[in-house]
């Protein structure tokens, strides 16, 4: 993780590095937010120490939260993948991934419902592993993926990618047999967010390295490379998939990206250290967690403006976004009673459907 922690210091580097404690603990009292506008509802509560990210399984009615304790170079103290109600915010369960020599600490996470499993990154180990939603079993641990950082399942496919940020390569893995089926490396590139349009199965990664995209379509023999902003983490689409947008970290934006055109059409200021970006399904607006800003801000893409922002604890770290516009941030407060980062759910404000991004029919919402 040295190499990414080194670019990041270059443009506001503590909002990448990961902020570990010396433990692991667990809560599940909540409290009102504050600093929220009138219209979106805010509750916060102290979750573990060490939260990286979260995935919604709609299967299953879950939210999934990856903890992992310990700042390189230290070694990892604990990891957990924690199985939380997303309705009363509570841990119903917490598994430990497994120890061979190190703790396969857990990073990024995404759900595979058809399978009823979870991907997730061990980016200290430079691997990924499978792990069942019903059980929590570890499945299976696949290797030679340096500085893994996250994962998106593509259901309709039956593909898994992983962004591998040492080695420039996205790589693909078969959700069925678990098994590697193609790595396509970018010389020079590190590739960190990742999205896929199920529709067309193409996958897109947020090179942080090249402020680009880079884009890898099914059977295409070559990936197409497209301009972004500065320092992007995360990358998200929108429901009509013909957009991308990105999560500048360097520059405190969000920039809206035409894929036809390969243009950024809009630059977005959200807050410093934008880290994280999600799509709300009901609006289409898309939702960027501010690291350093300590804030959530809801953008009108068409528009090219902030139409909400709500504050977060300190230093959010992944936004996630589930039906019925309800979105979820993880951050690395460390502000609860013993040192825990929080999780904070925020029902966001009635929102008019963008008139452009016409996907098809929407989500009750």
């Amino acid at each position: 993780m040295a190499s990414l922690n080194r670019r990041v210091r270059r443009v506001a580097a503590t909002a990448v590095a990961l902020a570990f404690g010396s433990a692991l603990a667990l809560t599940g009292t909540a409290t009102a937010g504050t600093g929220t506008p009138p219209g979106s509802h805010v509750t916060s509560v102290p979750l573990a120490q060490g939260l990286y990210q979260s995935a919604y399984s709609e299967r299953n009615d879950v939210l999934w939260a990856t903890a992992s304790v310990g700042q390189p170079p230290a070694p990892v103290t604990a990891s957990q993948l924690l199985r939380i109600d997303p309705d009363t915010l509570e841990v119903e369960a917490a598994y430990t991934p497994p120890t061979n020599g190190t703790v396969e600490a857990v990073y990024g996470i995404d759900v595979d419902d058809e399978h009823n499993t979870l991907w997730v990154t061990n980016t200290r180990n430079n691997s990924v592993a499978v792990y069942s939603q019903k059980t929590g079993r570890h499945l299976a641990t696949r290797l030679n993926v340096n500085h893994s950082r996250e994962v998106v399942v593509d259901e309709k496919r039956d593909v898994v990618w992983a962004s591998a940020f040492s080695d420039g390569a996205l790589v693909a893995f078969d959700s069925r047999t678990l098994k590697e089926i193609r790595r396509v490396a970018v010389e020079g590139s590190g590739p960190t967010g990742l999205a896929v349009n199920e529709r067309t199965g193409a996958v897109y990664a947020a090179d942080f390295t090249n402020n680009q995209i880079i884009e890898v379509a099914p059977g295409s023999r070559a990936p197409r490379l497209i301009p972004t902003g500065e320092g992007p983490l995360s990358i998200a689409l929108s429901t009509d998939g013909r957009t991308a947008y990105t999560a500048d970290q360097a520059s405190g934006t969000m920039s809206v990206v035409d894929l036809r055109r390969g243009t950024v059409t809009k630059s977005v200021a959200t807050g410093a250290g934008a880290k994280s970006v999600a799509v709300d399904a009901c609006s289409g607006h898309a939702l960027v967690a501010n690291r350093l800003a300590g804030s959530l801000s809801v953008v009108d893409p068409r528009a090219g403006r902030v139409v909400e922002t709500v504050t977060t604890d300190a230093y959010p770290n992944h936004v996630r976004m589930t039906g019925g516009s309800t979105a979820y941030v993880v951050d690395k407060s460390g502000s609860g009673p013993t040192g825990e980062d929080g999780l904070t759910r925020i029902r966001l404000s009635p929102q008019a459907p963008l008139r452009h991004d016409s996907a098809g029919p929407r989500p009750a919402c």
